[in-house]
């Protein structure tokens, strides 16, 4: 048992003082409990060990050392270095098998948790370095137990007593201490068997050397009243007695006949003040016993008295008597008062008296420091001037020897001081790290069962969705179920369910650049469809947050300095972090466009001092930017002024181009990302002059046909069934496609994919559109197989786009499994149909003149 005395500072207000208490470890709790003393039943506190840390300052003294709670400081003392040492290495041993027992959270038996080998792989790697850490451990050698201060043999000893009595009683616990002191009476009576009485001198009294006087003594009765005085006498010769115990062997102990007279004379001297007491007493009984027997006569004389006359005349002799004692005893009173202001003016004379002794002692001892202080210097002028630079030298070493001494100690104690909080420092980063652990582990299972709950109530919808279309096939009952059941399920907020729970990953409204998580369709149908998407982002979410994310997460934080790499490829690919997103897209544009200094204020003074052509149909697609974002939703948002500005600092700097139906969405997402007016203009320009093909954005649009062509080859020998399904039923993919190589995707992908999209946009260039083109249809290749309707195709053209919720599974397709894709092929292609289209617009061009001839010389 880890037990014993130990010294608590305690404090209230100002004053600071140390109190003995016995403190006994609770190992079912981890708390440490302490008693006034080792008998008390009832504890006077406890410190709470399993969140507590432990440390000893050298300045504080030797054996001082501090346990830490959350919320308080418990500063405590051993006897000695070495009992504070061991407390400080039990009390780390206790509270790490405790953190250990506690740390394995169980698990009921309907609860299993599948872990995947990478869980399990890391598992296996934390275990070994657990016991790895633990076989290694030798910060502080174990301390010996000091059996004389700790464990269960130092509760037999007597309590530590303090300078003053009351000092070691706890003054905030009254109660407590009432019950422990109840109990230690009552416990205690055991010892004092018959004598009943708390206050019994017979631990003091020796055997009588005499039995018959001592019998004698306890046959009184109260009863009789001669005895009772008769006992009492008995009882105080006993203790009297008692007060030379051990007189012979005191005398025997002595070595010289001198020392044992000086003994016996002490004794005479003692027992004469006794007899001069005992006389004293013996004055004193003679005086009241002589009252008594005047007292008494006259009370004989009253009772013997024949008539009132006489009786009378007694009365009035005692009232004259009472009257004279009243006037003596006034007298005596104030010779009282007289004596008593005599006595003060004296002590006050005194009291002068005393000062001014004091005053001459002091003027007495400063001249006598006068005069030493002159000898001393007179010796020393007197003395060798080599002597007394020995002297001084002598003097300086013995100094320095005492310094060295004192440094020696105090390196020592740090050095303890040191290994000690190191080891505190290793054992409470491993209980942090344990407790990590578990907290990590509870989050993927909680993320899982989310995972699990959303894809369930994603199947109910879509099961509810399915329902909905084969509404007129169906029972008039069970269809108004199905529609209590859609109405039910749309009605469902998805931010107020997850808050409700344990919020681990929610979906709000609105994700980090603005753009809404959940869908606003305006067809009713469709409503159930946007509520199925939120789902699938959550579950998604929820699956990769620790096994995708978080690992490229920290891959992300591990880059320094960015430089082109197929490593740095690599992980634009796999997207970037939202915390690293705005740095690689200004590395990125930096890169490609040489930042003009004022060029972009120069543009912006020169957009408010003349008009552009194309500013009425830049006002025009404002309102139509990005409705789905927050940040353009209203015409009063925060960033349209400024995405108004950069469009009109693009027609200014790009007059080819102008400004085109599609570059308001592009300078927008670069606007979300990039914040910075100036940033987002770049990027725009590196987007138009760089990234994409010349005459891209000219009125003819001709090079974004041309991609449209290269495309649909590209369709045909990557996806030659979807392609033959698409001729089938006459599909022209075009009619959908345009708009994503003309805006990069925008408004066509949810907000996540599309940012990864364009990660890899930016950094490699339209050959990444190509493949995420192609991507979304080998997503969707087998359900656009099973519609055999041209209608329907078209339909579900128009939003399947938004249907993809798993981005990784798109970026493996876009980047693995649609491998080969040389730029090279890419340029061949762009090449020959750029002819091809150029020789068709050149024939459609001599068609329509010769068609406006032929008008012409025909005449009105």
């Amino acid at each position: 048992k880890l037990c014993g005395y130990l010294n608590k500072l305690g404090i209230k207000g100002p004053i600071k003082t140390w109190k003995s208490r016995w403190f006994f470890y609770d190992e079912n709790k981890c708390h440490l409990l302490y008693y006034r003393t080792a008998q008390d039943i009832n504890p006077l506190g406890s410190v709470d060990l399993s969140n507590a840390s432990f440390d000893c300052k050298v300045e504080n003294g030797e054996g001082v050392f501090e346990i830490r709670t959350p919320s308080r400081v418990f500063t405590l003392k051993a006897i000695s270095k070495q009992a504070m040492m061991y407390w400080l290495q039990q009390l780390q041993a206790r509270r790490w098998e405790f953190c250990n027992a506690r740390s394995r959270f169980p698990l009921h038996e309907g609860a299993k948790v599948q872990w995947n080998s990478v869980s399990l792989t890391c598992f296996c790697v934390l275990v070994c370095f657990y016991i790895d850490v633990v076989d290694n451990e030798d910060f502080l050698p174990p301390v010996k137990t000091p059996t004389e201060a700790v464990g269960l043999k130092a509760a037999s000893l007597p309590a530590p007593q303090t300078s003053i009595a009351l000092q070691n009683i706890s003054l905030k616990h009254p109660w407590t201490e009432i019950q422990n002191t109840v109990y230690n009476i009552c416990g205690s009576k055991q010892l004092w068997g018959k004598n009943g009485n708390v206050f019994s001198f017979s631990e003091f009294q020796e055997h009588p050397e005499n039995p018959e006087e001592e019998q004698e003594a306890e046959e009184g009765t109260p009863e009789d009243g001669r005895m009772e005085p008769r006992l009492n006498w008995v009882r105080k010769a006993r203790w009297m007695n008692s007060g030379f115990p051990g007189l012979p062997e005191e005398l025997s102990r002595e070595r010289n006949p001198m020392d044992k007279v000086s003994v016996l004379q002490q004794q005479i001297l003692t027992l004469t003040e006794e007899v001069k007491s005992q006389k004293e007493l013996v004055k004193l009984l003679h005086k009241a016993l002589e009252a008594a027997q005047q007292e008494k006569r006259v009370s004989s004389m009253y009772l013997t008295a024949a008539e009132d006359k006489d009786r009378l005349e007694l009365v009035r002799h005692k009232v004259r008597q009472i009257a004279d004692l009243t006037s003596r005893l006034e007298a005596l009173e104030q010779e009282k008062k007289e004596l008593r202001q005599i006595l003060t003016l004296r002590d006050s004379h005194i009291q002068e008296l005393k000062e001014h002794v004091q005053l001459l002692m002091e003027k007495n001892h400063a001249k006598q420091e006068v005069i030493m202080a002159l000898t001393e210097q007179m010796a020393r002028e007197l003395s060798d001037p080599l002597q007394e630079a020995n002297t001084i030298a002598a003097e300086t070493l013995y100094k320095q020897q005492e310094e060295i001494e004192h440094l020696k100690d105090d390196i020592d104690a740090y050095k303890t001081q040191n290994q000690f909080l190191n080891s505190e420092i290793h054992q409470v980063t491993r209980l942090w790290t344990s407790v990590a652990e578990n907290e990590k582990a509870l989050l993927m299972k909680c993320a899982c069962l989310q995972a699990r709950n959303c894809q369930m109530e994603s199947k109910y919808l879509t099961v509810l969705r399915k329902l909905q279309e084969a509404v007129p096939g169906l029972p008039s009952s069970h269809a108004e179920l199905v529609r209590n059941l859609i109405q039910e399920a749309l009605q469902w907020d998805v931010k107020e369910e997850a808050e409700e729970g344990f919020n681990l990953n929610t979906v709000s409204e609105y994700d980090e650049y603005g753009f809404m998580t959940v869908p606003d369709y305006e067809v009713e149908d469709w409503k159930l469809l946007a509520k199925i998407q939120a789902l699938e982002i959550k579950s998604n979410n929820l699956r990769s947050q620790e096994v995708v994310e978080k690992p490229l997460r920290d891959r992300w934080n591990s880059v320094g300095e960015l430089s082109p790499s197929a490593e740095l490829k690599s992980l634009i690919r796999s997207g970037i972090p939202v915390e690293h997103r705005q740095r690689v897209w200004r590395w990125i544009v930096s890169r490609h466009c040489s930042h003009l200094p004022d060029h972009y204020q120069r543009l912006l003074r020169q957009s408010q001092s003349t008009e552009h052509p194309a500013c009425r149909q830049i006002e025009l697609d404002l309102p139509r930017t990005l409705t789905n974002n927050k940040h353009f939703s209203s015409p009063t948002s925060q960033l349209v002024p400024k995405l108004r500005r950069v469009l009109l600092a693009f027609s200014w700097h790009n007059p080819a181009i102008g400004y085109c139906q599609g570059l308001n969405r592009l300078a927008a997402v670069a606007l979300l990302v990039l914040e910075d007016e100036e940033s987002a203009f770049w990027c725009l320009v590196h987007i138009v002059e760089n990234l994409m093909p010349a005459d891209y954005y000219s009125d003819t649009l001709i090079t974004s046909q041309v991609d449209q062509r290269v495309f649909k080859d590209f369709l045909s020998e990557k996806l030659p069934r979807l392609m033959a399904h698409f001729e089938q039923y006459r599909i022209d993919v075009s009619l959908i496609t345009f708009n994503w190589f003309l805006v990069a995707f925008v408004d066509s992908l949810v907000s996540d994919i599309l940012l990864r999209v364009w990660d890899a946009f930016l950094y490699e260039g339209t050959k990444v559109i190509f493949r995420y083109a192609l991507a979304i249809f080998k997503y969707n290749e087998e359900e656009i197989l099973r519609i055999h309707d041209n209608v329907e195709i078209y339909q579900y053209l128009r939003f399947f786009t938004r249907m993809i919720m798993d981005g990784r599974k798109l970026m493996n397709i876009a980047f693995n499994d649609l491998n080969p894709f040389p730029m090279k092929l890419l340029r061949n292609r762009r090449s020959m149909h750029r002819e091809e289209l150029e020789a068709e617009l050149c024939e459609l061009e001599q068609i329509k003149a010769a068609y406006v001839k032929e008008k012409a010389e025909q005449g009105p």
